[in-house]
């Protein structure tokens, strides 16, 4: 009866934003619309999920620098999602989870699979913020087109855990880790080497590392969404492309973290991860890494619902353990 009743609530949801949105209306704003409800129905029975708005910096690039409202704050979107057997009278930890894909947005489902990962989070105990930052789909195209890779995107993940620990006056500011594979991994190195102080420990999985390798090794038409994103292609503007890729931070870490990577990555090649692992080895950090080889599963190997996928998250969630403590 729940799920009849889901379907139903589902159907009337898409209708109504196929309404706002009109006839050309934008498929993504409905696909997400069905999934804000899919994260009650996945999560629901032991999370209370939320969804909220906050600010971040201004759009890097506006058409009309002179209109009204040009340079207002950009307002972003974001979840929450808390456990609901927490002691909220004691302080708790919290994650910051940062989705993947240059452009993608936090999804139940998919290869991504969050809901299960994140399921697995809230059964430990963890609340968790999962920003939807600048460039994420779900929110039209305007909000897609306003990334601003390596740059603002970063700053929004940061804005969101400030927000959430602002509201939530349980969770415990010294107890904050941040994690995310992909994209969201690089998102997670730039937030720990630009915000030191603000994370007790991370984790990023197949992480993007360095966006000139990147470059060479994908095709032209990849290339081109990173010239369109930064203006110039990396031949042109080579500089920009080395400042925001994270191997050229490694001497500004000073978080606790742990690096995955898979040799057989068909996404993001293993020469970028072992770039940024060799480069925080060059400034004598301390850290942690793994190296997979040939793990099936290819880029999302340690995100499925296999043993060996099982067995790499533990890993992951033992990690965080000795710092957040659940």
């Amino acid at each position: 009866m729940i799920r009849l009743l889901a379907i139903f609530f589902l159907a009337a949801v898409c209708s109504s934003v196929m309404a706002q949105q009109g006839p050309t209306g934008s498929s993504d704003v409905v696909l997400k619309a069905v999934d804000d409800v899919m994260w009650h129905l996945e999560l629901g029975d032991i999370a209370d999920v939320d969804k909220f708005s906050y600010t971040g910096p201004p759009p890097a690039r506006e058409r009309n620098s002179t209109a009204q409202g040009a340079g207002n704050p950009m307002i972003l979107y974001g979840y929450t999602l808390i456990p609901k057997k927490l002691d909220r009278a004691k302080k708790q930890p919290l994650i910051v989870f940062v989705h993947e894909g240059v452009h993608s947005n936090f999804m139940t489902g998919g290869r991504a699979n969050c809901a299960h990962v994140v399921r697995e989070l809230i059964e430990q105990g963890y609340s968790v913020v999962a920003p939807e930052y600048r460039g994420s789909t779900g929110y039209g195209t305007g909000y897609s087109q306003a990334i601003d890779y390596g740059g603002h995107e970063v700053d929004d993940v940061f804005a969101a855990r400030e927000w959430v620990l602002e509201r939530y006056s349980f969770l415990d500011p010294k107890r904050v880790g941040i994690i995310g594979w992909s994209h969201g991994g690089f998102i997670t190195l730039m937030n720990i080497f630009q915000h030191p102080g603000a994370y007790v420990c991370a984790y990023t999985g197949v992480p993007v590392s360095d966006l000139v390798a990147r470059m060479g090794y994908k095709n032209d038409g990849y290339r081109k969404i990173y010239s369109d994103m930064l203006g110039k292609d990396a031949n042109d503007n080579v500089k920009e492309y080395i400042k925001r890729s994270p191997y050229a931070h490694a001497a500004e870490l000073s978080t606790p973290l742990l690096i995955h990577g898979n040799s057989n990555d068909e996404d993001v090649n293993v020469l970028e991860v072992k770039h940024m692992i060799d480069s925080l080895k060059a400034e004598g950090k301390k850290f942690e890494y793994k190296i997979y080889e040939d793990a099936p599963g290819g880029h999302y190997f340690n995100r499925l619902d296999t043993a060996l996928a099982r067995e790499s998250r533990a890993e992951v969630w033992a990690y965080l353990r000795k710092y957040l403590q659940p």
